[in-house]
């Protein structure tokens, strides 16, 4: 699909996502397209518009019981806040193991919606992120714009 940050390529079984993929080149659309796929561009789009700031899609991210249970906290960070790969570590109950954290947060197949952007450096720097620096400050930005507006009005 297109997108603001460039064309992503979502991945699916019949009923779950599975993977968002940067950098991806348009291949356009096949003759059959699962019902989750359909779901989660829609919502995508919304999300990309400012209209949806959380996600209701099944899914079942593949990786390690470690990843999966830092991408559960990353998932708990609220639309336009952030936290730092500590905090994340402190949450998973794994204190010395920011970078632990770190390495599980690259490792997302959901990005945007498992929203790993929102992870960033204690000092309040952005580091790190499978897509780029460049995306994951306008995914922080617009999160925050959208987040402002929504609470001035």
């Amino acid at each position: 699909m297109d997108s603001p940050i460039g064309v992503l390529m979502l991945g699916s079984d019949e009923w779950q996502l599975k993977s968002i993929t940067f950098n991806a080149e348009y291949i356009g659309n096949g003759s059959y397209i699962p019902d989750i796929l359909i779901t989660a561009q829609k919502q995508l789009e919304e999300y990309f518009s400012g209209s949806r700031q959380i996600f209701d899609l099944s899914m079942n991210p593949e990786g390690t019981e470690f990843q999966k249970s830092v991408w559960k906290k990353v998932a708990a960070v609220s639309y336009g806040a952030t936290k730092s790969y500590l905090e994340i570590a402190y949450e998973v109950k794994s204190e010395n193991s920011s970078r632990a954290v770190g390495m599980a947060n690259g490792k997302n197949p959901l990005p945007i919606i498992i929203p790993c952007h929102r992870i960033i450096g204690q000092n309040g720097k952005l580091t790190g992120y499978a897509g780029g620096l460049e995306r994951k400050k306008w995914l922080l930005l617009h999160e925050q714009n959208h987040s402002l507006s929504k609470r001035l009005f």
